[in-house]
């Protein structure tokens, strides 16, 4: 039983594909710390009666200032750099995992809970213990031997437990809060109805494409159905290659339908970064190696005279 619940837990992978994981997410993070610093800061001067620890912060007396969430997030983005090249990765990646979910959670001790962030953070932790600076890291030679292993496979496979997870839990609020009637009754509907009047009244960014589609009505029962499959169905990402990669694009599909019909953008799965893990990410670092290697050679050789 052990030894099915490793194998099952730790799929084999080349070090080449970890390290490309290692890199897009990466890339992602550090972009998200620069944009977030922004808000961290915001709410960091709000009044204290506003501030309401949770999770890891939740025996937090008081909010941090705000020159002290200002060096923690110079400190974050430039540990994500770090992070991204895979430079001195066993000791910089725990340290911005770790600063990425003081400053998460932080910041979402002010009153608004943003489940969005909490897929990045679990991934970068993941990352930060895995043995994702075996290739494509600065300052480690690049590893002769691409050979599939357990070592680089279980970080992977434990990034997509996580995304599986997260959907499902999603899939099960939806039926949990809006039952049987979720799936063949008005509620999505009614959902996209409101979510685009309370933004156009607010004057914020609305979609009208789904305000428009809401004089349809029939419409809103498929497409409430194909979302709940696509949540409740994430756990056949864990069968296999064709799975997973069936799985993402209609994952990735779901959520361009969102930002479509509600003008609401969940960034990390839409860029396509939270499905890295389900799939061959090694090819593109190939092509890109691929392309240097045949600008090299068509350049032209200048003889010696």
């Amino acid at each position: 039983m052990k030894d099915l619940c490793h194998s099952w837990l730790s799929e084999e992978a080349p070090a080449r594909r970890l390290a490309v994981v290692r890199i897009l997410v990466g890339l992602y993070a550090t972009v998200f710390v620069a944009i977030r610093t922004f808000h961290w800061l915001d709410v960091a001067r709000l009044p204290v009666r506003r501030f309401d620890p949770v999770g890891v912060l939740g025996g937090l007396g008081g909010p941090l200032s705000p020159s002290t969430v200002a060096g923690l997030s110079g400190m974050a983005l430039l540990t994500a750099v770090a992070f991204t090249l895979g430079w001195r990765f066993r000791w910089v990646a725990p340290v911005f995992a770790s600063l990425l979910l003081v400053l998460t959670t932080h910041g979402n001790s002010w009153g608004q809970i943003l489940h969005t962030e909490n897929l990045l953070v679990l991934h970068v932790i993941i990352l930060a213990f895995s043995p994702a600076d075996v290739a494509f890291a600065v300052g480690r030679r690049q590893p002769s031997d691409n050979t599939p292993r357990h070592d680089y496979g279980w970080a992977l496979r434990i990034m997509t437990l996580v995304v599986v997870i997260a959907y499902v839990i999603a899939g099960l609020a939806k039926l949990r809060n809006g039952g049987f009637d979720w799936l063949t009754g008005d509620v999505l509907r009614n959902q996209v109805a409101h979510d685009n009047l309370r933004k156009i009244l607010l004057g914020d960014v609305y979609s009208p494409v789904g305000a428009w589609l809401v004089q349809f009505g029939w419409l809103f029962p498929p497409m409430a159905i194909a979302s709940v499959l696509v949540e409740l169905g994430a756990p056949v990402a864990l069968l296999g290659d064709r799975w997973k990669k069936a799985w993402a694009g209609a994952a990735w599909a779901f959520h361009v339908g969102v930002l479509a019909f509600m003008a609401i953008l969940f960034p990390y799965p839409i860029s396509g970064i939270a499905f890295v893990s389900m799939l061959p990410v090694e090819r593109l670092a190939d092509r890109v190696i691929g392309w240097r290697n045949r600008a090299g050679s068509d350049r032209p050789v200048q003889e010696n005279r």
